[in-house]
């Protein structure tokens, strides 16, 4: 099973979109966001989709009452979880926080396979024993609104562990 991890959209809907869009033409059958979409709009790109898009606040909250309304719409398929998020997608167990400081700190516990964030712009892939003797992976796929940096995406592989950043194209 394939996901596409994205963080700190800023209202970037073309650059957000042509991530999706590329991710599912990849197979990512799951979006998971980590923060910083400010407008709810942003999302509706994902809608095209029909896949369940997981979504948390992070720093730049935006309108969270309109993200909160646009998540218990039965229609979309987005789980807005607020600050942090805890999964479970194809037997992984999965937290999402906007923070990477956060993140660290949450994989070395050992509690999740796989720890997710953004926030400072950076894409970065690994993976940190943890105090129960095991790995975690860390995985921040950077901005995919191409902020400070060229947009990029993860594209993650849950059945091979294989997780890959990926150039964001945007077509104008």
């Amino acid at each position: 099973m394939k996901i596409a991890i994205v963080s700190d959209s800023h209202d970037r809907r073309q650059e957000l979109k042509a991530a999706i869009d590329d991710a599912v033409k990849r197979g990512a059958s799951e979006i998971l966001h980590c923060g910083d979409v400010v407008a709810p709009y942003t999302l509706k790109v994902s809608a095209v989709h029909k896949i369940p898009v997981h979504v948390i606040h992070g720093n730049n909250v935006g309108d969270l009452y309109m993200m909160g309304k646009m998540s218990a719409n039965p229609d979309n398929s987005i789980e807005y979880h607020g600050q942090d998020a805890e999964l479970e997608i194809a037997g992984k167990k999965i937290f999402m926080v906007h923070y990477p400081h956060y993140a660290q700190a949450m994989a070395l516990t050992g509690d999740w396979d796989i720890v997710c964030c953004g926030h400072n712009h950076q894409p970065n892939i690994e993976s940190i024993k943890n105090i129960k003797g095991g790995e975690t992976m860390v995985l921040n796929p950077g901005s995919v609104g191409g902020l400070g940096n060229p947009p990029t995406y993860i594209l993650g592989d849950l059945t091979e562990n294989q997780f890959d950043l990926i150039p964001v194209e945007v077509i104008t």
